[in-house]
């Protein structure tokens, strides 16, 4: 059975679950390497205490079967960074799935690659979708032929999960659920805007302004760029 290769994109300032629930699930996937991917091989900072030790670089990364961004804060300057949109456009042009988590869907769609698909994000970046020509969906997971993605944070296991489902099928999945004790029964009901309480929502949302703001200013300027090269 040939190898499948499934690579993860490592920036400064990523959210590092983002990133690590879906590579919890996909190294339980019989058959798979998974390589963490940044310019230089050393350690990259999180946006927590984590930091992150990229396994290939940009230039030595072999072509990939699924390549997936994660999101956090440092999404924004990965939105207008040239060197890791072209890494992105070129392995998209011979992966069988391109794939993203939460902000990592505005990073494909900076680099061209959601026009016309469906996809979702964190559900404070949802309208940004737009901006790249992307229909923006708000469910958990959003599957559009061979664009995948998830929805905030922790939606990426999800999305790790109905990937596997696809690549190998819903028995292996299911085990992987199973070996990760995948049952979650949050203790409170506040893990979306739709059943937050409207304190809570009122809370976070204010929290986010400024981050949004910065976003929606990244979003613009990559929007921009995307466009002047389409022209």
């Amino acid at each position: 059975m040939s190898t499948l290769h499934i690579g993860l994109l490592v920036f400064p300032q990523v959210t590092q679950l983002d990133l690590t629930g879906p590579l919890q699930v996909f190294t339980r996937l019989p058959g798979a390497t998974v390589h963490l991917i940044w310019k230089r091989i050393e350690p990259v900072p999180s946006d927590t205490v984590l930091a992150l030790l990229p396994t290939v670089t940009f230039d030595d990364c072999p072509q990939l079967d699924v390549i997936c961004v994660p999101g956090g804060a440092g999404s924004d300057d990965m939105a207008n960074d040239a060197e890791t949109l072209a890494f992105l456009r070129r392995q998209a042009a011979g992966a069988r799935y391109i794939t993203s988590v939460c902000t990592g869907a505005l990073v494909l769609g900076a680099a061209g690659l959601l026009q016309d698909y469906r996809s979702t994000t964190h559900w404070s970046a949802l309208e940004f979708l737009a901006a790249f020509g992307a229909i923006p969906t708000a469910t958990r997971v959003c599957v559009d032929r061979n664009r995948i993605s998830g929805g905030g944070v922790t939606a990426g296991i999800d999305f790790a999960l109905t990937l596997v489902s696809i690549l190998a099928d819903r028995t292996t999945a299911e085990a992987i659920q199973l070996a990760l004790e995948y049952n979650p029964a949050p203790p409170f009901s506040a893990g979306s805007p739709d059943i937050a309480p409207p304190e809570v929502l009122a809370l976070v949302t204010g929290r986010m302004a400024g981050a949004k703001q910065r976003r929606s200013e990244a979003v613009q300027r990559a929007a921009a760029r995307l466009g002047s090269q389409a022209a």
